[in-house]
């Protein structure tokens, strides 16, 4: 995670937190507010995040493409992409971008959520070898091969069987 990303997350949390206590000062019931107000923030990012992403349903696949195109994607180019709009700078690699924020189990996801495969070619059955963002309702958006850009069930078929775990980053 880089220092921007980091100093952004703080930046919000302290405002978060100066506007519970104020108001808690002012009216004694604030933090309780406050606290779902950001996490209410944090919700909404995720299904922008999300409603940004499906503006690219169908966007060819090409594995290895460039970041800075939103002509063609790779699996995680395209989480890079689309995150980037929101403020939040993803490592190039979906092995790498596996490492960011922190762990969610697949029960608690929430819309902007990155999922994580072992799938296809490379995959051994625990190395990390996709990524795609949680849409919510068991779904996914992410790319590959011929569909490109597209929703997919998580919990059914290749993506139930390789999936291996999942990261919160916003």
């Amino acid at each position: 995670m880089n220092k921007r990303s980091i100093f952004q997350k703080v930046l919000t949390v302290g405002l978060a937190s100066a506007i519970g206590f104020g108001t808690l000062l002012t009216s004694g019931v604030g933090t309780v507010q406050a606290a779902e107000s950001a996490e209410s923030t944090a919700v909404s990012t995720g299904t922008s995040v999300v409603n940004y992403g499906k503006k690219f349903l169908g966007t060819p696949y090409k594995f290895g493409a460039s970041t800075s195109t939103s002509r063609v994607f790779d699996c995680s180019s395209f989480i890079k992409y689309i995150f980037k709009k929101y403020g939040v700078d993803l490592p190039r690699t979906s092995s790498a971008q596996s490492k960011e924020g922190y762990a969610v189990s697949k029960a608690n996801l929430k819309a902007g959520d990155l999922v994580f495969f072992s799938s296809g070619s490379r995959a051994t059955g625990k190395n990390v070898t996709h990524v795609a963002v949680y849409m919510g309702s068991g779904k996914i958006l992410h790319t590959y091969g011929k569909p490109g850009v597209t929703i997919s069930d998580l919990n059914s078929g290749n993506w139930k069987k390789t999936y291996l775990k999942a990261r919160r980053v916003l």
